[in-house]
């Protein structure tokens, strides 16, 4: 039989259950989206920015139970894309990149979009492919595909011709797709020294990172058995719900909320699951960690890293999670420990809060009012979004996230203009669900126009934007050791005229007492599907404790006379102005 490669392109998707494709048709792959127009199970998105469409690609990916795919053209498609596939990368968020690909049929040199693709993906796909024939085509997306999904997830890329897209070619057969099962075995020798571990351990903790995200209910039994406190990743921070009297929050350690400082000091044992101890979850590898760490995680290749680890585990964080629960139901009870630590956790959480609204300006948007009056307003199951800045630190210092993958961010890769398009993604995939984003008004600038999009699709996602004119994580971290700001105070921006160029709604919070009113309006637009963009004036006077943490935690690491320069500096231009 005889099909085009653009068909057998569709039909592959369609096979792994691919729901939403996101790019920009192009020369080189008009013939796919002719396909996708046809298709009854797949819907294409036209979005503005192949970067915008990769976040919206990654959000599908974290919060639905399929795979977010991009049908690009080469060249500049793919490297517009780069950002969003990198965060994937980085953040083990599986992504299946179909791209066009030159003509292989002619046999000239320097065609339009000539350049190797493959080498500059290297470094941020799993694998990348390129189809020579048209049967390569099905079986190589379903390779794609299965890689994409399996161990630690990731982005792949297979690259399609153009002349096959175009032409049709002889086919032996069209194959159905079965996903390959690959069965690995957890070493029960380490559940069981983990076990050991853990029960001789007088204060243990838990930590846990993204990749514990399907095992929450399991986490959440073994913190009560062993009484545990649980701090998160900050991609993690969804994992076990903030009402759960055993949340700390994000990070352990002086960065990190006092919920957590307090309830993991003196810590002896900490259980580590689904988290590498990267530089942000560790407050710059501020972390303090006990000697007896056990690390549970599906890649091998993260233990020993940053931190040694006494036991170490191989698995996916459910599989191990059950395991470690399934040995631990014996264990001596330790409610005497119990009462207590919860009160300390929720003691320190009151007092936190307190402390942020005491710190409130008559002429500004307190962040822990705001948060506190969105967390009151919006349903346990709304999705949150934020992008990379100081509003990252403050959602997850001081917003209650309730239900496992329901906040995304950048982390690792940590690209700013994440917000807008993953928010929009979201939206795609949970159309029942009240979809939030959070960003800065820098971040906000660079996918801003993505709203487009969402009006287009008549999608009703909220866009909250902290506004203060500056690229304000930057400029706190400047203000600190240089009392001077670089590079980082905003041009001013008319939001209101963004909104009304893509077509959303505009809201304006001033100060404190419009909040419950503004957010209310927000929510009621959004139900009659309509995108808002809420414009915030945030008040960013009172830092976060990760912004603090991370500045002290690189400052001790100078050497003295390092530490005198960069002090005398700043004091010295604070005095002369």
């Amino acid at each position: 039989m005889k099909k085009t490669g653009a068909w057998l392109v569709v039909h592959a998707l369609e096979q792994v259950g691919i729901k939403y494709t996101f790019g920009i048709p192009g020369v080189h792959n008009t013939e796919i989206y002719d396909e996708l127009n046809k298709s009854t199970e797949i819907e294409p998105v036209l979005v503005t920015h192949e970067g915008g469409g990769a976040f919206m690609a990654d959000s599908i990916s974290r919060t639905t139970d399929g795979v977010g795919c991009l049908v690009i053209v080469p060249a500049a498609g793919m490297t517009h894309s780069l950002s969003g596939i990198g965060e994937a990368y980085l953040a083990g968020v599986p992504m299946l990149v179909i791209s066009g690909g030159i003509r292989t049929d002619t046999g000239r040199s320097y065609q339009l979009h000539d350049i190797d693709q493959h080498a500059i993906l290297a470094g941020i796909t799993k694998k990348s492919w390129k189809a020579l024939k048209h049967d390569d085509i099905i079986p190589m997306i379903y390779e794609a595909y299965d890689l994409a999904i399996s161990g630690e997830p990731g982005p792949v890329f297979v690259e399609i011709p153009v002349n096959l897209q175009l032409f049709k070619g002889e086919i032996r057969r069209i194959p159905d797709y079965s996903r390959k099962q690959i069965i690995s075995e957890i070493d029960k020798k380490e559940i069981a020294h983990a076990v050991e571990v853990l029960k001789k351990a007088k204060k243990p903790g838990i930590l846990v990172g993204w990749g514990a995200r399907k095992a929450s209910a399991e986490i959440a039994i073994i913190a009560e058995l062993i009484a545990a406190p649980v701090a998160t990743t900050l991609q993690g921070l969804s994992v076990l719900s903030g009402s759960h009297p055993l949340h700390t929050g994000m990070g352990i350690g002086k960065y990190a909320v006092p919920a957590s400082e307090e309830a993991f000091q003196d810590c002896d044992c900490l259980l580590a699951i689904g988290t590498r101890f990267g530089e942000i979850a560790t407050g710059s590898f501020g972390m303090k960690v006990p000697k007896n760490l056990i690390h549970a995680d599906i890649n091998p290749n993260v233990f020993n890293k940053n931190y040694p680890a006494k036991v170490t585990i191989t698995g996916d964080a459910k599989e191990v999670a059950q395991n470690l629960l399934s040995h631990l139901e014996g264990i001596d009870s330790r409610s005497d420990r119990l009462d207590p630590l919860k009160k300390v956790i929720s003691d320190a959480k009151t007092a936190y809060q307190k402390e942020w609204e005491d710190a409130s300006i008559d002429d500004k948007v307190n962040p822990a009012l705001f948060f506190k009056e969105l967390r009151r307003q919006l349903k346990d199951d709304a999705i949150v979004t934020v992008d990379d800045g100081n509003h990252t630190f403050l959602t997850a210092e001081l917003f209650q996230v309730r239900t496992p993958s329901h906040l995304i961010s950048p982390t690792d890769f940590n690209c700013m203009g994440y917000c807008v398009p993953a928010a929009i993604g979201a939206k795609i995939g949970n159309r029942n669900k009240e979809v939030v984003g959070i960003a800065g008004d820098g971040a906000f600038l660079m996918t801003g126009m993505e709203l487009l999009t969402a009006t287009m699709l008549n999608l009703g996602v909220i866009i909250m934007v902290f506004n203060d004119g500056e690229l304000s994580q930057i400029s706190q971290g400047q203000e600190i050791p240089y009392n001077r700001k670089v590079c980082t105070r905003l041009g001013k921006v008319d939001l209101e005229g963004v909104a009304i160029a893509t077509g959303a709604q505009y809201l304006r919070m001033e100060k404190n007492d419009d909040i419950q009113q503004t957010i209310e309006k927000a929510l009621q637009f959004a139900t009659k599907e309509m995108p808002v963009i809420v414009d915030i004036n945030i008040d960013y006077s009172k830092k976060s404790r990760f912004t603090k943490g991370i500045v002290k935690t690189n400052l001790d690491r100078f050497s003295l006379g390092e530490k005198i320069r960069f002090i005398s500096r700043a004091m010295g231009r604070k005095i002369t102005g």
